[in-house]
């Protein structure tokens, strides 16, 4: 507060039409930021569950065709085609690595 003597003890400037549009715009922005950093965070969120979800279905199916055949699928495409997993490959990059019929796989999943 400024006193300006013979304008009130209290007397306040009034400011300029600018500082009231600068305070608008910048609660405005401020929001924007807010809300984009939002999505941001829960898509990266839904991204990681993807990739949980797949992982375990991916392992379900190899789970499954050991138990019906006495074998681990020899390749991923078999286990697309016979067991019905199914993953985004635009997204996703995942490598299967056969050591041996009775041996575990080797199943790395990337986000791309």
């Amino acid at each position: 507060m400024k006193y300006t003597g013979n304008k009130g003890r209290f007397y306040h400037e009034k400011r300029g039409i600018g500082y009231g549009i600068f305070i608008k715009i910048l609660v405005f922005v401020s929001a924007i930021i807010l809300f984009y950093k939002g999505i941001e965070n829960l898509s990266d969120k839904t991204s990681k569950e993807q990739a949980k979800s797949m992982e375990k279905a991916i392992w379900h199916g190899i789970t499954q065709c050991y138990a019906i055949e006495g074998r681990y699928p020899q390749s991923l495409e078999y286990l697309k085609k016979e067991y019905g997993v199914q993953y985004d490959s635009d997204k996703f990059f995942v490598d299967y690595q056969v050591q041996g019929e009775n041996i575990v796989p080797d199943v790395t999943i990337i986000e791309k």
